[in-house]
């Protein structure tokens, strides 16, 4: 049975790095919120490698079953993106061995906008697109 839905694999991987995007956002705002907390180590969300592999997977030729009973393969499932969280102690050695940079820290932060509202706003294209056919082209 073939699988119909009105939200193509795009609309799919637009919404996932939207939530990863957001998860991202918590991370860089907790390393901001820390800044002058001594001894915490920042942390780092990684997800492109993953999703980026996901994406590559997904788009492999589906293989043909020649029973209906025989497990379908799952190929690079989106749902199994999580992400990783890293975390990097000072390397210094001096001061309060707190090793956030505002600076950095608030350029990831500006990256990380920038990506989400251009994913958002694709999104919101796609399903503008969807609006438009339901409503007979009006």
């Amino acid at each position: 049975m073939i699988h119909t839905s009105p939200f193509d694999s795009s609309t799919q991987i637009l919404a996932k790095v939207l939530d990863l995007r957001a998860r991202n956002q918590q991370v860089i705002a907790s390393n901001i919120a820390n800044a002058e907390t001594p001894g915490y180590s920042p942390a780092t969300f990684h997800f492109e490698d993953e999703l980026r592999s996901a994406v590559s997977k997904s788009t492999v030729l589906p293989l043909a079953g020649s029973n209906e009973r025989h497990i379908a393969p799952t190929l690079g499932s989106l749902e199994s993106v999580r992400g990783t969280i890293t975390t990097t102690p000072d390397q210094t050695g001096i001061g309060d061995e707190n090793g956030v940079s505002v600076d950095e820290e608030m350029m990831k932060l500006s990256e990380n906008e920038l990506l989400y509202e251009a994913a958002a706003q694709l999104l919101r294209k796609k399903l503008g697109m969807i609006k438009y056919v339901v409503s007979g082209g009006q």
